[in-house]
């Protein structure tokens, strides 16, 4: 094997065991906890400027021990904004984006038992140029706004959408909500991985830059 495959192949490792320990950690956080920090990241994405001035955004549902983005998708509702949320595509690999006004009557558990968009009962969004405020999951960041999913690509793949649809005068604010132990201090970087411009914990709300 080439020196290439060799230093590509202990990237993965690196990431591989980066995302089993952080993912065995938040495990152990007890639910109380949980819940305390995911309101007071909730808190903190709503002071953003970004948000604020958005009209539409694009959030997540969470699944497990992730941080409850379901309470940021709320109150991006309650606040008026107008909110896309992804299903995974089986037969593209690729997330599909939907508008979605009603959480109770337009989402069901897809994969992973994560809630999605009913695609009968929802418009989809095509222009992803709409979209000024994403907010991203993830299982472990930096301080510099390297990003690291679960290993699926389906983020990977959105975001490289979005660069190619958007360009760089109209892409959307980039952020994250995570608890601050999914803070690393270097998450190996390749080419095609985008770093986010915000990440936001329950301690701090820190600007990462481009």
């Amino acid at each position: 094997m080439g020196e290439e495959g060799g230093t590509a192949m202990s990237m993965q490792a690196m990431k591989q065991a980066i995302r089993k320990n952080i993912l065995a950690q938040r495990e152990q956080l007890p639910a109380d906890m949980r819940a305390a920090h995911s309101t007071a990241i909730t808190n903190h994405l709503l002071r953003l400027p970004e948000y604020q001035q958005a009209n539409a955004v694009l959030g997540h549902m969470n699944f497990g021990a992730e941080f409850a983005s379901e309470l940021w998708v709320a109150r991006a509702l309650a606040d008026g904004k107008r909110l896309a949320l992804p299903k995974v595509n089986h037969h593209t690999n690729q997330l599909d984006l939907y508008w979605v006004d009603d959480l109770e009557n337009q989402l069901a558990a897809g994969l992973w038992g994560i809630r999605e968009p009913v695609v009968e009962r929802c418009e989809r969004l095509d222009r992803l140029n709409e979209v000024e405020f994403v907010l991203l999951p993830g299982v472990a960041f930096s301080r510099n706004g390297a990003r690291l999913g679960y290993g699926g690509g389906y983020y990977d793949k959105l975001l490289a959408r979005l660069d190619d649809e958007c360009g760089i005068a109209h892409r959307p604010a980039l952020v994250a909500g995570a608890y601050s132990m999914q803070l690393v201090e270097r998450i190996p970087q390749e080419a095609t991985d985008r770093k986010v411009e915000w990440l936001v914990t329950e301690n701090e709300m820190i600007h990462c830059g481009w």
